[in-house]
């Protein structure tokens, strides 16, 4: 079969394209931009069959309409966020993610994260790393015990199962709320079902997020919503940045109304300097150091799971171009 279509990979990947090509190479030419904003989409995109669109950059109205042959946008990852689907989908373009590479570590970062925070590990060893303190367990208590403490979870689709199967391993209570989880998943995964985001707030001792970016979920975690957790209770955010308010967290933190916090993903990446939340974090006299995990994006990384990213969106953009029904079609 002659090489007639061409897939290409806007940014993220550099030559060589080892795992696209042994999926496409018998029937498309494969094409990295190396696109480092949208400004830099050259016109390589304008007669693409298929599109691999990773985080690095977002395609808005000016470049999806320079589309002229698209059969598939592949947003290399779990959030679409960086794609106008909406106008993609008024254009006939359909636009896919690949929803699962990455569960698995998801998952073990917030427990990770929780772990770090609720035994006091990151804050003994930032403080004993800097000579403060004596050398005993006191500098981080109280500590409690995990069996029987209240992991709520907001957002219970594959990464918020993952977390909730891994927190009740280690024996807490799993509560969770998501209005648009069908009755049912909280009786087969031995999980407890809040009707409120409120409720769940008010008996969680530690929250992990887990919900993607929507109108409905910025700013969900904001003072309001932290003033409604429990006093020395813990925040992990391995969902999306903009979900969570930076400032309330240091806040919560700085008068000890939360006792730990972590951050994979913050609303601006990478945050600026002067941002008070990194600056506080960065400072060692700031009781924020000590109580505050911040990770650059990082919860989704593993060589398999970029295996797996790549692997999969390319058997996608092979569908497309082959005629064949798609997978995790989000528009």
């Amino acid at each position: 079969m002659s090489k007639e279509f061409k897939v290409v990979v806007t940014d993220f990947l550099e030559e060589p394209l080892e795992h696209e090509r042994k999926i496409l190479g018998d029937l498309a030419e494969v094409v990295a931009l190396n696109a480092v904003g949208e400004s830099t989409i050259d016109d390589r995109v304008n007669d693409a069959d298929a599109i691999m669109l990773y985080h690095f950059i977002s395609m808005t109205e000016p470049t999806l309409r320079r589309l002229t042959n698209c059969k598939l946008i592949v947003r290399c990852g779990v959030g679409v966020d960086n794609v106008d689907h909406k106008l993609a989908r008024e254009l006939g373009i359909p636009v896919a993610n690949v929803p699962d590479y990455g569960t698995e570590e998801v998952a073990d970062s917030a427990i990770g994260m929780a772990l770090s925070l609720m035994r006091g590990i990151h804050l003994l060893n930032s403080r004993l790393q800097r000579g403060e303190g004596d050398w005993t367990y006191t500098q981080a208590a109280p500590i409690h015990r995990l069996r029987g403490k209240i992991f709520g979870i907001v957002g219970l689709g594959r990464i918020g199962t993952a977390t909730a199967l891994r927190a009740k391993a280690l024996g807490m209570e799993v509560a969770f709320y998501d209005p648009y989880v069908p009755d049912g998943r909280d009786k087969s995964l031995g999980v407890r079902r809040v009707e409120t985001l409120d409720e769940l707030l008010t008996e969680s001792h530690i929250l992990s997020l887990h919900c993607p970016s929507t109108p409905e979920t910025t700013g969900m975690i904001d003072a309001d919503a932290i003033a409604k957790m429990q006093p020395g209770s813990f925040l992990v955010n391995t969902a999306r940045g903009v979900v969570v308010e930076p400032e309330a967290v240091l806040d919560a933190i700085t008068n000890e109304h939360l006792h730990g916090a972590a951050i994979d993903v913050l609303p601006t990446e990478p945050p600026d300097d002067d941002d008070p939340l990194i600056a506080a974090w960065r400072d060692p006299d700031d009781i924020v150091h000590d109580r505050v995990i911040i990770n650059p994006h990082s919860a989704f990384y593993c060589e398999d799971g970029l295996v797996d990213m790549r692997v999969k969106g390319s058997q996608n953009c092979r569908r497309a171009i082959l005629g064949e029904a798609l997978r995790n079609v989000v528009n």
